[in-house]
C-alpha cells in the first residue's frame, strides 16, 4: 500500500506548508503576502507602462511621472522577489562540492547554509533600515511625484527580513524531515522542471 504526501504546488495561492504547527501557519501567510505583493507590483508596472505608451501615441507626450513610478515598482518587485526566490529554491548556488557529498553531509551543510544566509539577510535588513534613516535625514524628494525618496526604499529591509525568515524556516524543515530541502517546499535534486517539489511515495509492507 502506498502513501502519497500532498504535493506542494509552485502556485503560492494554493501553497500548503509542510512545516508543523505555528511555523506552518507563518510560512503560509508569508507565501500569500509575497504572492499579493509581487502580483500587484507587476500588474501596476504593466498598467503604468501601457498607459504611458498610449499617452505618447495619442497626445504626443507621455506622463511626466511614469518613469519614477516604474523606478519605485522595480525596487518594490526586486526586494519582494527575494523571499519568493528563497521559497522556491531559485537563488543561484554553487553546488559542485555540495553535490559530491553524501546525503547526511548535504543535510548538515544545507542547515548551516540556511542559518548563515538567514543571519546575513537580517544583517542586511538592519543596515537597509539605517540607510533609510540616512535618506530621511537628508530630505531628498522625487522631482516629478514630490515624495521623499526614503519612502521608495521601505521594502528593502522588509524584503531582507522576510527572506531571512524563509531561510530560518528552511533550516527547521531540514531538521524535522528525513529529506534534504532547498526551501520549505522544494526537495534537493535535479530534474526536468526548474523547481523540484516534494512528491515522493513510501511503500509499506
Amino acid at each position: 500500500m502506498s502513501e502519497h504526501t500532498p504535493e506542494l504546488e509552485d502556485d503560492t495561492a494554493s501553497y500548503d506548508s509542510g512545516l508543523p504547527g505555528v511555523l506552518g501557519v507563518i510560512d503560509e501567510w508569508i507565501a500569500r503576502f509575497e504572492a499579493v505583493m509581487l502580483a500587484s507590483g507587476v500588474l501596476l508596472m504593466a498598467i503604468n507602462t501601457c498607459a504611458n505608451v498610449i499617452a505618447r501615441f495619442v497626445f504626443g507626450e507621455g506622463f511626466f511621472f511614469s518613469g519614477e513610478i516604474n523606478r519605485i515598482l522595480i525596487i518594490f518587485i526586486t526586494f519582494a522577489g527575494l523571499g519568493y526566490a528563497a521559497r522556491h529554491g531559485r537563488h543561484i548556488r554553487m553546488s559542485a562540492l555540495y553535490d559530491a557529498l553524501p546525503a547526511r553531509a548535504r543535510k548538515v551543510l544545507m542547515i548551516f547554509i540556511a542559518i548563515v544566509t538567514a543571519l546575513i539577510m537580517f544583517f542586511l535588513s538592519y543596515h537597509a533600515y539605517g540607510y533609510i534613516e540616512t535618506l530621511h535625514s537628508r530630505g531628498r524628494i522625487l522631482p516629478a511625484l514630490g515624495i521623499e525618496i526614503w519612502w521608495i526604499y521601505l521594502w528593502a529591509p522588509v524584503g531582507f527580513a522576510v527572506t531571512g525568515i524563509q531561510y530560518l524556516l528552511t533550516a527547521v524543515k531540514n531538521l524535522t524531515s528525513p529529506h534534504v530541502y532547498l526551501s520549505t517546499g522544494v526537495v534537493d535534486g535535479y530534474g526536468d522542471s526548474e523547481t523540484h517539489t516534494e512528491n515522493h511515495t513510501e511503500t509499506k509492507v
